[in-house]
């Protein structure tokens, strides 16, 4: 009667792990949408695995793989459906199969569930859930199925990096699993203790390796830049005032008078640029700076007209978009459509706008340290600016004092002219803040009031930034070429950045300003103002120290070169764990054949190490040949020209415990044979074999025709349990066996005289 097939309990804790540490990475998605995915992707294979267990292996991976492409068709049209990705079902998933994991690396958290950003770990997954099934059905190695899981966890954790928060309860569950599989195993007691023995060394040493906060993988991949004309849209100011009637875009809904298009914080002395990272976004973008006192937030709705380039214009902090797909940089909160050209484009922005209280602001310091260095950085700043810098600052105590002092300043001194010629380099400067108003002195348009405050603020010690967008219309209208305005901001401690508006009153006449400076070190240029640089040039200069600050501010506190550390120890720790882990599950499992069991037994786990041996050293025996003809098959081989030691006696033990267990009177004299034949046979392979010979898993596995063994005792005991018996049904006293000698399977095959 044959048993009913009963299914391995252990496969429903190895689902679990292989989801919870899958689920790792959900915590950097928007949505729960990835998490059921890639649940989906673990329990799949599992029972796929199941349902095939008693069919031949060959099968499963066919089935599997065509249950993963129809999983992936789901996946993807939920994906699709939940993000709004336009486009056919075959196209979005080839585009997600090429370029996923890019998109992936480079997106910006949080991660919006589109195709192209989760086709990829759920193949991952689905993967890794085949391999844990497999191991636990049919290989019955319990703690070998840890690895994929384990692994599967250690990559989610590496690519939410710092982001979403701490979920102990995971990483409890997950350990409460994997104990349980090892609690499952026969004989697991030990290899349950020695687990959790070791897990409680390893933890506490990869906690302290883990700096308190992890490095970012996204900060290894260059994300997409912008061109030139966009990276500084300062230069475009004077253009949009030459053709003030333009209609640029429209804004429908109630909000407030400016829209941004780009906010810029490295000035290397020539041009003002943005210098953002961009990251692929999706509807819901990343939170930046938190912001004092919300003013609550504002949907907008904006039809592009006339405005070139990529950049998105879009009210104060953008929160989420719809209706285009954009990158986002945290830093600054400037919008790149990253499909083309804006123009065109329709969609909707929610904003949050902030209104910071005057009584905290008046109390309020400023930042220090590398992470606001770029806000700071001035380039070769002239001797009269600096000066210029240090006369305005002058009895002005508290930065928000300064910071008001330097906007009356510039509004009460110089004359607003949308006429001005373009330029915001250090000569342009110069000539607008210290030039004969005579000769054209004195005048200019937004562009050079937002770069000379921001600029004089920074010698001033205040971080700045210069952001440039347009004066809308409340309410519905269109935005025209004569909306361009560019303003400078100041970032307070523990409120953010505040907006100044350094431009005169319209009908006010300014003051000269040799009123209200002393005279003598600052000397009025003469000569107009150089060239501004086009759009299209490189300046020439030598890399600016900004960029450097800058790029010192994304790695706070270097923890990406201990995060390198420990990923390189992981990685080390792992490539070394797998040869050593064989050599003690070999020891072991040779240790259990020759020294435990009745004396049939370990007659059975000599000649297994004879024919592994053999299969090792490249000289397998003929599959027909029984023990006695294995013997003659071993005593003509001459590997390195020197004859082996004989194992006859091993191979008429083995046909004695063939006939009847009890038959086998002491293996000592067969156990001998076997460790003296197969070390002879292995001090006369070549080197490169007698390597190979060390840390091959095969005889772990060569002998599994009715899998019972496992992971059943952790290393100091044995790693592998494997018991394969070489008698497969009973012999009959009308039908004399012996044991077949080269079959891996380890049948009986008749005594006939061959």
């Amino acid at each position: 009667m044959r048993r009913r097939f009963a299914p391995d309990r252990r496969v429903l804790p190895a689902t679990a792990m292989v989801a919870l540490g899958a689920g790792a990475a959900g915590r950097v998605y928007d949505g729960p949408l990835f998490e059921v995915l890639v649940a989906g992707a673990a329990i799949g294979p599992a029972v796929i695995g199941v349902l095939l267990a008693r069919r031949p292996q060959w099968t499963v991976a066919p089935v599997s793989l065509l249950a993963l492409a129809g999983y992936l068709v789901l996946a993807g049209w939920w994906a699709a459906r939940t993000s709004g990705a336009a486009g056919p079902l075959p196209a979005l998933l080839a585009e997600a199969l090429g370029n996923g994991g890019p998109r992936l690396v480079s997106a910006a958290v949080p991660v919006e569930a589109r195709p192209d950003t989760v086709v990829l770990p759920v193949v991952v997954v689905w993967v890794a859930g085949l391999a844990t099934t497999e191991l636990v059905v049919r290989a019955r190695l319990a703690a070998a199925a840890l690895v994929p899981p384990a692994l599967l966890y250690l990559a989610a954790l590496v690519l939410a990096g710092p982001h979403g928060g701490v979920a102990p309860w995971r990483a409890i569950v997950f350990v409460a699993c994997a104990a349980a599989m090892l609690l499952r195993a026969t004989n697991a007691a030990p290899g349950a203790g020695a687990f959790l023995a070791a897990a409680a060394v390893v933890v506490p040493l990869v906690a302290l390796a883990v700096p308190g906060r992890p490095g970012d993988p996204r900060t290894t991949v260059d994300p997409p830049r912008a061109d030139v004309l966009d990276e500084n849209p300062l230069a475009r100011i004077s253009g949009w005032m030459q053709q003030p009637g333009e209609a640029l875009f429209e804004v429908h809904g109630p909000g407030p008078a400016r829209i941004t298009l780009a906010v810029l914080s490295d000035f290397d002395g020539v041009v003002w640029r943005i210098g953002a990272r961009y990251r692929d976004a999706g509807r819901t973008l990343p939170t930046t700076a938190p912001l004092v006192e919300p003013g609550g937030t504002v949907q907008e709705r904006i039809t592009i007209r006339g405005l070139g380039g990529q950049l998105v214009p879009a009210v104060s902090v953008p929160r989420r978009i719809e209706g285009i797909r954009v990158a986002f940089d945290e830093g600054s909160g400037t919008l790149l459509r990253v499909d083309g050209p804006v123009a065109g484009a329709s969609y909707s922005v929610t904003s949050q706008v902030a209104r910071p209280d005057p009584a905290g602001l008046a109390r309020a310091g400023v930042p220090r340290g590398p992470a606001v260095a770029r806000y700071l950085g001035a380039g070769a700043v002239p001797a009269d600016l600096a000066e210029l810098a240090r006369t305005v600052a002058v009895g002005q105590g508290g930065a928000y004092q300064r910071a008001i002092e330097l906007r009356r300043f510039l509004a009460d001194h110089y004359r607003y002219d949308t006429a001005a010629p373009s330029g915001h380099a250090y000569p342009n400067l110069r000539f607008f803040l210290l030039g004969d108003p005579g000769r054209g002195g004195g005048r200019g348009t937004s562009e050079q009031f937002a770069a000379a405050y921001a600029v004089l603020g920074r010698l001033m010690g205040l971080p700045t930034r210069v952001a440039v967008g347009f004066a809308a219309p409340a309410g519905n209208g269109t935005v025209r070429a004569g909306d361009a305005l560019a303003w400078p901001e100041v970032l307070f401690t523990g409120v953010g950045w505040v907006p100044f508006d350094p431009l005169p009153a319209p009908g006010t006449q300014p003051r000269p300003l040799a009123a209200d400076l002393p005279s003598g070190p600052l000397s009025s240029p003469s000569l107009p103002p150089s060239p501004s640089p086009s759009p299209g040039r490189s300046p020439g200069a030598s890399p600016s120290p900004v960029a450097g600050a800058g790029a010192a501010a994304r790695s706070p506190g270097g923890t990406g070169g201990a995060l390198a550390w420990l990923r390189w120890g992981l990685a080390g720790g792992l490539l070394l764990a797998g040869p050593i882990g064989v050599v003690l599950a070999r020891r072991g499992a040779s240790r259990r054949r020759l020294t435990t069991g009745p004396p049939a037994a370990r007659v059975r786990g000599a000649w297994l190490e004879v024919l592994d041996a053999l299969r090792l050293a490249g000289l397998p025996p003929p599959g027909h040949l029984p023990a006695t003809g294995v013997a003659a098959h071993a005593a003509g081989l001459r590997p390195g020209g020197r004859p082996l030691p004989p194992i006859t006696g091993l191979a008429e033990l083995v046909n004695q415990a063939a006939f009847g267990r009890d038959a086998v009177p002491s293996p000592v004299a067969g156990v001998w044979q076997a460790l003296r034949f197969v070390a002879a046979l292995r001090r006369a392979v070549p080197v490169w074999r007698r390597l190979w010979w060390a840390v091959s898993p095969g005889p772990l596995f060569w002998h599994r025709s009715r899998p019972t063994g496992g992971i059943r005792r952790a290393v100091g005991c044995s790693v592998f349990a494997k018991r394969t018996p070489i008698i497969d049904r009973t012999p009959r006293p009308d039908r004399p066996l012996v044991v077949a000698g080269g079959t891996s399977s380890g049948r009986l095959q008749d005594s006939d005289q061959r």
